[in-house]
């Protein structure tokens, strides 16, 4: 049966000869893949109570620099280690790679206490928070993702230029165009479903080579594990077929962005608590102070959906992508959409997120607004009707990230939520990626100067 595996099970393949490799992995502060390659049967005889890992993992930026600034790890303090704790509950095979299984780890200290910046411990705190409420948090994802003729390698050696995507027009649930890609989709979607990933399906998104994976509600932590061993497959088993992914929000300005929605709902005693028949929309008076504590507090945790230069490229009139902080019933121009229908399908939508995304931060962080939102009993506005590109009287998201990292270094809500330290640890990572693009000079620039300035 597709699914998780127990640690009898792996020891039994490992004893076999079926799982020789176990993938020991961290999520870093960017949602990707860190970690080890262990001998399976070192990984059954020890490495699975806990391993080792350079502090740098969770202080360094997309290209595995180490910046100053970060008051948990540095040169001065050495760069020591963490230690990685394997969640043997996330032990699945990795059907793409042969002999090959995967474990996430949590972060701790030499201590055995989490680490309060590393990503896995920042949602877990805030369903903890959940928990002493009577809730439960249930979120689903969609990933949106471009598919490209070439691979890495040729695209890199090219310098990102030239590039094309892998069909030639719009595929919005084209099923033709789609059928082309289907050499990458497939096992996608097989293989996820085989580890225990609750794959719905797949479709063409708005543009030329363009993907939405779909994968079934889960409560908030299982959510955010299946979006990033999601992501990571993606760009994995595009590769192995010679083709490149890119999850970047906009590669291109003349076409459409990638976002990652997300979409989410509490549950209490096994029922769900954003439903009330007996009011408009179904919506439950707790679901209208949670939303309204997400709109309220939109541009304090902008950062933790949007976090990098490219992120607020996406932003623009008559694209899907939102602009005001506005919330609305089925309405895709608006940040906030309600939607489903029923008790158990009624949820909020989230629009804001881009396909860098990285889950475990901004899922904390949603729900770290709707339960300050709960706690204060905060009034919902109206629900806005018709086109919220229009709407210039609405507060606009940050529009640059060096907006966004001003909101969330002052954000009291968050530090509340998360605590100081963890708050100056990413607003450094933001300042970070603001002075590392603005030293460099752009082909932009060059083009647009070179003769006529």
């Amino acid at each position: 049966m597709p699914g998780t595996m127990s640690f009898d099970d792996l020891k039994a393949r490992v004893a076999d000869g079926a799982i020789d490799t176990v993938l020991v992995c961290l999520v870093d502060m960017q949602g990707r893949l860190m970690g080890k390659r262990f001998h399976a049967q070192a990984f059954v005889d020890s490495g699975h109570e806990e391993t080792h890992c350079c502090t740098y993992l969770l202080a360094t930026d997309l290209e595995m620099a180490t910046p100053d600034g970060y008051a948990s790890t540095s040169w001065e303090q050495g760069y020591g280690d963490y230690i990685m704790k394997p969640d043997l509950s996330t032990l699945r095979p990795v059907p793409w790679l042969d002999g090959t299984a995967m474990v996430l780890c949590d972060m701790m200290d030499h201590h055995h206490n989490p680490i309060p910046h590393s990503p896995r411990a920042m949602l877990k705190k805030q369903i903890a928070r959940l928990t002493e409420m009577g809730f439960t948090a249930t979120m689903a994802t969609e990933l949106e993702f471009f598919l490209f003729e070439k691979s890495f390698g040729e695209i890199a050696k090219s310098g990102f230029r030239d590039l094309t995507p892998i069909s030639a027009y719009n595929e919005d649930y084209h099923i033709l165009q789609t059928t082309k890609e289907e050499v990458v989709m497939r096992p996608v979607r097989n293989h996820l479903y085989a580890m225990g990933i609750p794959v719905e399906g797949s479709k063409g998104e708005a543009e030329a080579g363009q993907e939405e994976l779909n994968i079934k509600y889960a409560e908030a932590l299982d959510c955010a594990d299946h979006h990033t061993i999601s992501k990571h497959a993606v760009k994995e088993i595009a590769w192995q077929q010679g083709h490149a992914a890119t999850f970047l929000p906009k590669w291109h300005h003349d076409r459409v962005g990638s976002s990652s929605h997300v979409h989410q709902s509490l549950w209490k005693d096994g029922k769900p608590a954003f439903f009330d028949a007996d009011r408009p929309n179904g919506k439950s008076e707790l679901m209208d102070q949670y939303m309204a504590g997400l709109v309220a507090y939109a541009s304090d945790y902008t950062y933790f959906m949007a976090p990098y230069i490219n992120s607020y490229k996406r932003f623009a009139k008559g694209t899907f992508a939102p602009t005001r902080i506005i919330w609305s019933v089925d309405n895709r121009t608006a940040a906030y959409r309600l939607c489903g229908e029923g008790s158990k399908a009624i949820r909020v939508e989230c629009r804001i997120p881009g396909s860098d995304m990285n889950p475990y931060l901004a899922q904390a962080a949603m729900l770290a607004a709707g339960i300050k939102g709960i706690e204060e009993k905060l009034p919902l506005p109206p629900a806005f009707a018709g086109d919220a590109y229009e709407d210039n009287s609405a507060e606009h998201i940050p529009r640059n990230l060096r907006d966004a990292q001003d909101a969330l270094n002052k954000s009291t809500m968050l530090r509340e939520a998360m605590g100081d330290d963890v708050i100056d640890h990413y607003t450094r990572a933001a300042g970070w990626e603001q002075e590392e693009f603005d030293r460099v000079v752009t082909d932009w620039e060059i083009a647009r100067g070179f003769e006529r300035a």
